[in-house]
């Protein structure tokens, strides 16, 4: 690689006093703690939540055989250390030839689509404020992106203007807000409000609650809802004119991958083009594809066809990631995945997808 590569999205592993430690009091009791459940190993479990433990043996589980990976069984002190201890972290950045990560929570994740939206909000900024201490081992290293609850348009613009004043990149949105939804015009002053603060808005999978997991048939099909949760917000947001209204707005669809894209545009141009009369859609001024092309940029790990499909998508909103620690993770072998898959790309789409687009997103310095 000319330039060494960025994780356009890694996780934390949030330590068992992430949430204890830093929530405000009235809510100690309730918040997130790790667990031992007989068969299951330790488990972070949520207030309410408690039929959703999070899977120590998932979240962890990068350089694992696949034949190895379990959901339980494992012991929080059997994790990559680097996933709550910065030191350790820059080492398994070295051992995997990066120059830096951007990072999401993993029980925040879970937290994004709680009901109490007084408790949501209450841990994500608990667990701001320990990552904002873990990114400052190493801050031209460690980037991090706080969470935000958005009980309301509000309350919103309240947590993009303390994340962006806590010294982070981006904000990682709720997959769904509190009141109405992020097609409704009340969040239109929340959208300015992010271009305003120069803050990407990142929607991971993961963070939408039941929405995700409708399964039909073996419990593997219900894997490919990950994908399509991103893809029902990004629809939303292009159809609603959200992007006419706000042509700034930086909207980043985190861990979904990126090889359906052409396939998805055609079929949102198709859709407007045919059917927006009798759905009752206002026309707008450009097609759904030309939104997407700008306004949204996608992260993605093990995906090759992203790579074949440059021509089809706008080069410069492709941005690769490594997913530590996670099951989906391809550290430690990022390297030879990104020779493979970028095989017969030009050298400046390469540094494009790896390195460039992340540090202009970001408006960040690293070599």
């Amino acid at each position: 690689m000319e330039k060494r590569p960025i994780s356009a999205d890694s996780h934390v592993t949030e330590p068992p006093h992430c949430y204890i430690d830093h929530i405000e009091s009235r809510f100690r009791e309730r918040a997130p703690r790790l667990e031992h459940l007989e068969g299951k190993g330790d488990v972070f479990i949520v207030d309410g939540f408690e039929d959703q433990p999070v899977p120590m043996g998932l979240v962890a589980a990068a350089g694992k055989d696949p034949k190895d990976i379990t959901i339980g069984g494992v012991r929080f002190e059997e994790l990559h250390r680097g996933g709550w201890d910065p030191e350790y972290r820059l080492q398994d950045q070295d051992r995997d030839g990066l120059a830096a990560e951007f990072l999401y929570a993993t029980v925040g994740m879970l937290v994004c689509s709680h009901p109490d939206l007084d408790y949501r909000k209450a841990c994500l900024e608990a667990y701001n404020r320990w990552l904002q201490e873990y990114c400052s081992y190493a801050p031209n290293r460690l980037f991090g992106l706080g969470q935000a609850a958005i009980k309301s348009p509000q309350d919103g613009i309240k947590e993009l203007i303390k994340i962006k004043e806590m010294g982070f990149k981006g904000v990682m949105m709720a997959g769904a807000p509190g009141e109405s939804d992020y097609d409704d015009p009340i969040y239109d002053r929340l959208w300015q409000t992010a271009v305003e603060l120069d803050l990407p808005l990142s929607i991971h999978t993961l963070t939408s609650g039941g929405r995700e997991f409708r399964v039909r048939g073996p419990k593997i099909n219900g894997w490919h809802g990950i994908i399509r949760a991103c893809q029902d917000i990004i629809g939303m947001l292009i159809y609603s004119g959200v992007f006419e209204r706000h042509p700034d707005l930086r909207v980043v669809s985190v861990e979904a991958d990126a090889g359906w894209a052409p396939h998805f545009m055609y079929r949102m141009d198709h859709t407007y083009q045919r059917h927006r009369y009798w759905m009752k859609i206002d026309e707008m001024q450009r097609l759904p594809s030309d939104y997407f092309r700008e306004n949204i940029y996608l992260t993605f790990q093990d995906d090759s066809i992203a790579f074949r499909v440059t021509d089809l998508c706008n080069v410069r909103r492709l941005m690769w990631a490594n997913d530590f620690p996670h099951s989906d993770s391809c550290w430690p072998d990022s390297q030879n995945l990104l020779a493979e898959h970028t095989r017969g790309l030009s050298e400046r789409d390469r540094n494009l997808i790896v390195h460039d687009n992340v540090v202009e997103l970001y408006k960040v310095n690293i070599d």
